[in-house]
């Protein structure tokens, strides 16, 4: 009998597996090229439920009738914005830092003594990006705001007056996303802490009666070149690490008490806007999730249509 054989385990896209240095990942803006004023919005997952819709999705096998789907609370507190950073082939030139910023902001950043330039001095730029901060005093998770930059979407001049318009004012979710549309969610995933190589890139089990344990690899590698290569499965960290959930219904957007969701264990009460999205979304509760414009959304997520009904 030949020696069972299987290809390499753990794919080296996720290289090196580590922990990821911050909570809310960098995107690039550009390949995103969708969007309604801002490509995206600051959220926290509150957690899981089952949501009651009725299934209007052409030529489905539930069409008409009432069915029942994993949803995903996210809480989605207005942000407010802190500066926007004016590009130049992809260099920043120049930013503008608003006004009567919040008192918490003091907490995770240095802000300027000086007083800074206005938005009418900026000139000769090609893009502009927003620093926003999530208003997380409104909630019941913490009073330390998160920081992202985010993109906007349309030409320079419309750019201009969106951050013109929105400086010193809240920003709600509703204004970004709409019902029934597709996002990609961006965050960490659950920490696991050390584990070994059969949960961390799904090496099989060695026979009952092998020698130094099943649960590791039969050989760490040949005696030339004298040393253990990066490509074998050891044990090491698992979890912490930035992914990206590709297009995702949104099934409803709101206040929270409109959907019929009561206080949530281990989380409490959702007291700002809310979306329902189908599916699970990476990270425990609490955990940060930039949701975005889908980078490129496909027909048979987009044509999917729910109505929904109530939460179960």
């Amino acid at each position: 009998m030949s020696a069972p054989k299987s290809p390499r385990k753990g794919s080296l896209q996720f290289w090196p597996r580590k922990r990821a240095n911050k909570l809310l990942p960098s995107i690039n803006w550009k390949a995103i090229n969708s969007g309604k004023n801002l490509k995206g919005f600051i959220c926290y997952k509150a957690g899981m439920t089952s949501a009651y819709v009725k299934d209007n999705t052409e030529h489905s096998m539930t069409k008409g009738k009432k069915i029942a789907i994993p949803v995903t609370i996210l809480e989605c507190p207005p942000l407010k914005i802190l500066s926007a950073r004016f590009y130049k082939n992809g260099k920043v030139i120049g930013e503008v830092i608003a006004e009567n910023l919040d008192k918490e902001l003091k907490k995770i950043i240095k802000l300027p003594k000086k007083k800074n330039k206005k938005i009418e001095d900026m000139k000769d730029y090609d893009d502009i990006r927003v620093i926003v901060y999530s208003q997380t005093k409104k909630t019941d998770i913490k009073k330390t705001p998160d920081i992202a930059e985010v993109g906007l979407a349309g030409n320079p001049e419309e750019k201009m007056n969106y951050v013109r318009n929105k400086l010193n004012k809240e920003i709600f979710v509703s204004e970004i996303f709409e019902k029934g549309q597709l996002a990609d969610a961006r965050g960490l995933t659950k920490g696991k802490g050390l584990v070994g190589p059969v949960k961390r890139f799904g090496i099989q089990l060695k026979q009952h009666k092998s020698e130094k344990g099943r649960r590791r690899p039969g050989s760490l590698g040949p005696w030339h070149p004298a040393r253990v290569t990066f490509r074998v499965p050891m044990a090491g960290q698992l979890g912490m690490f930035t992914r990206a959930i590709y297009n995702n219904k949104i099934i409803n957007i709101g206040k929270a008490e409109d959907f019929g969701v009561n206080e949530i264990t281990n989380y409490g009460n959702v007291k700002t806007e809310c979306i329902l999205i189908r599916g699970s979304i990476q990270g425990s509760q609490k955990r940060q999730i930039l949701l975005t414009y889908p980078i490129r959304q496909t027909k048979k997520q987009n044509k999917k249509n729910f109505e929904f009904l109530e939460v179960r």
